[in-house]
């Protein structure tokens, strides 16, 4: 069977980690695009500037099919890949994680830097609270006026969500529904004279 749910955060979470004098501070964001990441990573330098590094990663999509990592001129693999792999640990998708570092004046290494960044996007994720979405596939069905209360009738019996509406000679709304009810909804539809059903995006 088709796993149309997936795991993401419900709000900003952070997390701090210590050694030698650095100082690390992680923050876990959730997202839904590539455009949504790159205002929070200019924000967070813009408000860290003073930091000495803004490394970060994230991971989009149901199928979490997008993903970058960042070392932000850490040496590499050893800030971007670990907070990767803390994100991919719980499973997460559309997060994006940051971890800004305070350098204390002593150098920590491959695998003090490896270890630091680990932990600093863990303490952020584990203080965040994970929920459960299902991927949504949005549709707009045009119809004849004439229509309407068949059209009306399968979207109320199964309760499917409408996002806008135009209702004139000929009508148009646009929908929501779980990927997993999709086909039954659609084909219901498609089923009535003059209407036509048109697949929009997944969410």
């Amino acid at each position: 069977m088709f796993e149309d749910t997936y795991k993401t955060i419900k709000e900003i979470a952070t997390g701090q980690f210590k050694d030698r004098g650095s100082k690390f501070i992680g923050f876990a964001f959730p997202v839904c695009s590539e455009e949504d990441v790159k205002i929070i990573v200019a924000d967070t330098k813009k408000k860290y500037h003073d930091a000495s590094h803004h490394c970060y990663a994230y991971i989009l999509g149901s199928d979490k099919s997008a993903y970058r990592i960042n070392d932000d001129g850490e040496p590499s693999g050893t800030a971007g890949k670990p907070i990767h792999g803390q994100i991919l640990s719980k499973d997460l998708t559309n997060i994006l994680v940051i971890v800004i570092r305070y350098f204390g004046g002593t150098k920590l290494g491959v695998s003090g830097l490896i270890n630091a960044y680990k932990q600093s996007a863990s303490e952020a994720i584990n203080n965040a609270v994970i929920i459960e979405k299902t991927v949504d596939e949005i549709y707009e069905v045009t119809f004849d006026y004439l229509a309407m209360n068949d059209v009306m009738r399968i979207l109320k019996d199964d309760q499917i969500k409408q996002l806008n509406q135009e209702f004139e000679l000929i009508c148009k709304i646009t929908f929501s529904i779980r990927k997993q009810m999709a086909n039954k909804i659609t084909d219901q539809l498609q089923k009535i004279d003059k209407t036509k059903v048109v697949y929009l995006r997944t969410e």
